[in-house]
């Protein structure tokens, strides 16, 4: 994706829809002092543009039943791009992983797993390793405790 060239509106709208994806158009734009049309121009606009990629709600797994999130640190064993690719088709079939980033630095993967336990969790990665998914080594890292989940910083990016 390119470059999108983003104004101090934009910057204001993405922020609070960061915040609260549920205001109401109306309250959006008074938010971001426009107009409530062109506050929805913007809105798809940004949208058209692949800025903003989609909407989704925010809650406690907890709250839902038993789970662990585990983060993984992956490291495969050649480094070719067939590798690459093979993992990245091999991850994308589970809906355990729900996040997957390919790093720099020693590592190639960081993997976030959100699962019901520790055995669900050892079964998912039994499964890619038979897969032969081009795993090396692997660090599992369980999450204990949140202690900040926020949205970007839209001020700070805005000044880049």
């Amino acid at each position: 994706m390119s470059m999108f060239r983003l104004d101090k509106i934009d910057i204001s709208l993405l922020a609070q829809l960061a915040k609260n994806g549920r205001l109401s158009k109306s309250e959006l734009a008074r938010r971001v002092g426009l107009g409530p049309t062109a506050c929805w121009d913007r809105m798809q606009r940004l949208e058209k543009a692949g800025v903003i990629t989609g909407y989704r709600a925010e809650f406690s797994l907890r709250a839902i039943g038993p789970c662990v999130t585990i983060f993984v640190m992956v490291e495969l064993g050649e480094h070719k791009a067939q590798n690459f690719d093979r993992f990245e088709r091999e991850i994308a079939r589970h809906e355990e992983v729900t996040g997957c980033w390919a790093v720099g630095g020693g590592y190639d993967y960081l993997m976030q797993i959100v699962t019901r336990d520790i055995d669900s969790y050892q079964a998912l990665i039994d499964t890619v390793l038979e897969q032969r998914a081009g795993v090396s080594r692997y660090f599992s890292y369980i999450v204990t405790k949140a202690v900040k989940d926020a949205p970007p910083p839209f001020d700070v990016l805005s000044k880049i």
